[in-house]
């Protein structure tokens, strides 16, 4: 069952009802589900499929040869083409007079093995674009070079692109489409630990317990994804223990650059620029105080939930692992741990929950920015931060998230609204309080009588009713 990206294939299908010469380019992270949602798009309709191989120009041809003709001329001479020129003619010659789909999976490993494919497939669009009916698609999971390569400024094929589509992991909204045996709690759960990669929730047995899926892929050396992370970084980067240490130290509570580097043992012009290769796969992110524009205190996060649970706490459990103490190591996990790992995520969970309530205009105010903050507060002299504000010109949402086995409480209210006095600036206010176990009676009753207090439960998290 295809399962999210509906936006993306409304888009693709309505670009592909028309009559002229498309191009989008579609890229993301590995197994972020960009090839399903393309053998999805491409069901039923008449389409050249190919992979290309990380292997040289000629085997790369010869595949290539293979898929055109067993697609197009299915009754012709096998013969491979002499060159790729000639494989891209042909295919735009055939679309003349009919609607073709020609999608080349993994471009990169093309472009690598044949360093003129760019340039012969800009003349070959410039040629033919203008009565063509080929819908052209370009995918590729390497991040930069599709970026750079495909569609920078530099590359042979800027501008010639009719749409692009940056594939992004799912939603923990998206993802609990995959885990329906599964209660919400667990949902979210799950999704602290697998993230919203399609490729890591497909290997969620629904039959089996949550713990027991968690033990099955992380804590048994013959896991799915006991060694993912290495072998991510393999596939992506050179260097990788050095990537590697880098995910580690920030795993392990480093977010700044000089504590970073200092950590891996890297100056930190390296540091910095190995960062911005990890934030061009997705796997860090840049976090600031969401009210501010520049600010030196700027920290580095993991920006996959996968790797934080996996370097937290699958790799300092290695040798207990390989000695096949992992159940041993998860039981201790599940009793002891993963509810503080769990209230990271859920924060996350939080944010994109607020996006899609604005999104179907579900708020007082549409808000431009949301995210967290911290900070000094001069009056009492010490540092306060809050979990998110959400905030338009005067309009703020402030918001606390608590991941805990008790009821949420009135202080934790007041709290809250003794740091929005912070912002002064801020002068239509709401609040909103995101709970695991629900709220003290006191809090219930206060929220009942003002019409600004918001309290959500994870149950909510899955209906979207205005909250306020």
């Amino acid at each position: 069952m295809f399962i999210g990206r509906k936006h993306e294939l409304a888009s693709l299908n309505k670009s592909y009802h028309g009559e002229t010469f498309q191009f989008p380019v579609i890229y993301g992270r590995r197994r972020v589900g960009k090839t399903t949602l393309i053998n999805e798009f491409c069901r039923g309709k008449k389409t050249v499929y190919y992979v290309a191989v990380q292997s040289t120009a000629k085997e790369n041809l010869a595949i290539l040869s293979q898929q055109i003709l067993a697609q197009l001329a299915p009754d012709g001479p096998k013969n491979p083409f002499l060159s790729f020129r000639d494989a891209l003619e042909y295919v735009f010659i055939r679309a003349k007079n009919e609607r073709i789909i020609f999608a080349i999976d993994e471009y990169p490993y093309l472009a690598n093995s044949d360093k003129s494919a760019s340039s012969v497939l800009q003349a070959a669009i410039d040629k033919y674009q203008g009565d063509s009916k080929l819908f052209l698609i370009l995918c590729g999971s390497s991040m930069s070079f599709m970026e750079n390569q495909v569609l920078g400024y530099q590359s042979p094929l800027y501008g010639r692109r009719t749409a692009q589509y940056k594939i992004l992991p799912f939603t923990y909204i998206e993802s609990s489409e995959m885990l329906t045996n599964y209660s919400n709690e667990e949902k979210i759960i799950l999704y602290s630990i697998m993230g919203g990669t399609p490729e890591y929730l497909a290997r969620i047995n629904g039959n089996l317990s949550l713990q027991e899926n968690v033990k099955n892929l992380f804590f048994d050396p013959t896991g799915r994804l006991f060694e993912e992370p290495a072998n991510l970084l393999k596939q992506e980067l050179k260097i990788p223990e050095t990537y590697n240490a880098i995910i580690t130290a920030i795993a392990d509570g480093s977010s700044k650059l000089n504590e970073i580097a200092s950590k891996v043992d890297i100056v930190t012009s390296q540091c910095s620029k190995m960062l911005a290769n990890l934030i061009s796969l997705g796997l860090v992110c840049k976090e600031y105080p969401i009210t501010e524009t520049k600010s030196k205190k700027t920290i580095y996060k993991l920006d996959d939930w996968m790797l934080v649970f996996w370097h937290r706490f699958v790799q300092p459990e290695l040798s207990r692992i390989t000695a096949n103490l992992g159940t041993t190591v998860c039981d201790e996990l599940f009793a002891e741990q993963l509810s503080s790992h769990t209230g990271r995520a859920f924060e996350e969970c939080v944010k994109q929950y607020m996006w899609h309530l604005a999104k179907e205009k579900k708020l007082p105010f549409y808000f431009k920015k949301i995210g967290r903050w911290w900070g000094n507060n001069p009056q009492e002299r010490r540092e306060e931060e809050i979990d998110f504000i959400a905030f338009s010109g005067a309009n703020a949402i402030f918001a606390e998230c608590k991941w805990r086995n008790t009821k949420t409480d009135e202080d934790t209210l007041v709290d809250l609204m003794r740091r929005s006095k912070l912002f002064p600036s801020f002068t239509n206010i709401y609040y909103m309080m995101f709970s695991k176990s629900g709220f003290s009676k006191s809090l219930i009753s206060r929220a009942n009588k003002q019409n600004n207090i918001a309290l959500i439960n994870i149950k909510d998290m899955f209906c979207f009713n205005k909250p306020f």
